[in-house]
């Protein structure tokens, strides 16, 4: 398992490390032969009205599918305990949900996609600008995938949204969980209407 940990405002002590790989060794020692890194973030807020000042992030990338838990406590140590307990959670439900299904389902077929042309210069004349509010950028794929599919990763993420491109329109989709329950998705308008 690589696992890499950096602290936020903390500094990551040998202690500290040696904690977390134990915690999330045994937390993923079911599923080594998936996971291919894990990524920790330790953060401790300096804000004396935060609650949960200790935060333990962690990120699992599993077969192409990125799985995360997150927990907040008053205490480092206890809120690694939390998030180990998340993550080995959320990667048994992965489990259940695509591979023990995929055993029984019928073998891969590849689909050929045709080379498209891109155009080399995509800008043209205008030149990249970035709001000034923005304080962090992600970069991800996005395979198409039909709605429940993109429930499933919502649920495996522990993120309020997940944005997809919806197999059967090609367009950019946007599900979420809705604050009164149950999950709702955003998607284009056509421009006729």
């Amino acid at each position: 398992m690589k696992l890499l940990i950096q602290g936020n405002n903390i500094a990551v002590t040998d202690a500290i490390h040696d904690y977390v790989h134990e915690k999330l060794e045994k937390a993923v020692k079911h599923y080594q032969g998936l996971t291919t890194k894990v990524d920790v973030h330790l953060s401790v807020a300096r804000n004396a009205r935060v609650n949960d000042k200790h935060k333990a992030e962690v990120t699992v990338y599993a077969n192409g599918k990125v799985i995360r838990a997150q927990e907040g406590s008053e205490n480092l140590y206890a809120s690694i305990d939390l998030v180990s307990d998340k993550i080995a959670r959320q990667l048994r439900k992965y489990k259940e949900r695509y591979l023990d299904t995929k055993t029984h389902a019928q073998p891969k077929t590849a689909e050929l996609i045709p080379d498209q042309i891109v155009e080399p210069d995509l800008i043209g004349d205008r030149t990249p600008e970035l709001p000034a509010e923005v304080v962090r950028m992600k970069y991800f794929a996005m395979p198409s995938q039909t709605i429940d599919e993109a429930l499933n990763h919502l649920q495996l993420v522990d993120h309020d949204f997940y944005m997809f491109r919806n197999k059967d329109t090609n367009e950019i989709n946007v599900i979420y969980i809705r604050n009164h329950g149950g999950y709702g998705v955003i998607q284009p308008r056509n421009g006729n209407e």
